[in-house]
């Protein structure tokens, strides 16, 4: 087990929080950065979204994954052969996919997989992760870590390649997630006083998933109201409780991936991305979020 290094106190999106710890400007040179990230990714991100085909954007959705898959190993602690074989084996799976879903003979096959992945995945992100932190597991075993990373990332790109078949509906549990993660941000900056898991990421606090909550309850009712004019009340009670849940494990999702890192003694996965770490700090909510948003909206995604 490797030695875990101090790990600076952050907001609850991972930024500095404290300015006399960590210094206003700092805390402002960060958001910067994370603003510019931005502002090149999104448009990137919405134009593969809406203007590829289905098959384009799972391929296209291989890459990051595909390194976010390096960070696990390189937490993992793996050395180089093993952590190529990590990212081999996590590539052909999703390409697998691909290749199924591409042929008429293996589509069955490859429906009935995936909505197990779903499952497990959600089994995994609802049950095993929260015990997991709960009991602070101290898991170095390098092939169940293995096993864990693959659980972490194939179905959350299985669930985006779902998604994708209705592009604004994958936008708008995109959207839930950021609104999440940014409403987090500035109410724990601003009001953050109780700490949410200081054993796992010191800077998260109650008050950030507070004022999540409520802001992804605010975009649930008026995005329901856009998208369902002819709702019923009990149709808008459901949309409340969906992003609420989303928000909820979009939240685990993040623990999760601090444990991970504070077990291998890091304070990001990695540093491709200015202000934000490594693809895995980027996409860690969503690998918790987007098994469960398939499933809830299966019936308008399913493959013909």
């Amino acid at each position: 087990m490797s030695r875990c290094k101090p790990i600076r106190c952050t907001s609850p999106v991972g930024i500095p929080a404290n300015p006399v710890a960590a210094g206003a400007g700092t805390a402002r040179s960060v958001l910067r950065q994370r603003v510019l990230t931005a502002i090149v990714l999104v448009p990137l991100l919405l134009a593969g979204l809406f203007l590829l085909p289905g098959k384009g954007w799972q391929l296209l959705t291989c890459l990051p994954i595909a390194i976010a898959a390096g960070e696990w190993a390189r937490l993992c602690g793996y050395r180089s052969g093993l952590r190529i074989a990590f990212i081999g084996i996590l590539v052909a799976s999703c390409l697998g996919f691909v290749a199924a879903f591409s042929s008429g003979n293996y589509v069955s096959l490859a429906v009935g997989l995936s909505s197990l992945l779903f499952v497990v995945a959600l089994m995994f992100w609802a049950i095993a992760a929260p015990l997991w932190l709960h009991r602070g597991w101290h898991l170095r075993q390098p092939l169940l870590l293995g096993v864990v990373g693959w659980i972490v990332l194939v179905p959350a790109w299985l669930a985006a390649a779902y998604l994708q078949r209705s592009p604004w509906l994958l936008l708008a549990v995109l959207l839930v997630v950021w609104i999440a993660d940014t409403a987090a941000y500035f109410s724990g900056r601003s009001f953050g006083r109780r700490k949410l898991a200081p054993q796992i990421s010191p800077g998260k606090t109650w008050e950030g998933v507070i004022g999540a909550l409520v802001a992804v309850l605010i975009y649930g009712l008026v995005a329901s109201f856009v998208l369902q004019p002819g709702a019923t009340i009990y149709d808008r009670l459901a949309a409340l409780i969906f992003v609420a849940v989303l928000t909820i494990l979009s939240i685990v999702g993040d623990l999760f991936e601090s444990w991970i890192k504070r077990e291998a003694g890091a304070k990001d996965s990695g540093n491709l991305l200015p202000g934000h770490g490594g693809v895995l700090d980027r996409i860690d909510s969503l690998t918790a979020a987007l098994p469960f948003a398939v499933l809830y909206f299966l019936p308008r995604v399913w493959p013909a």
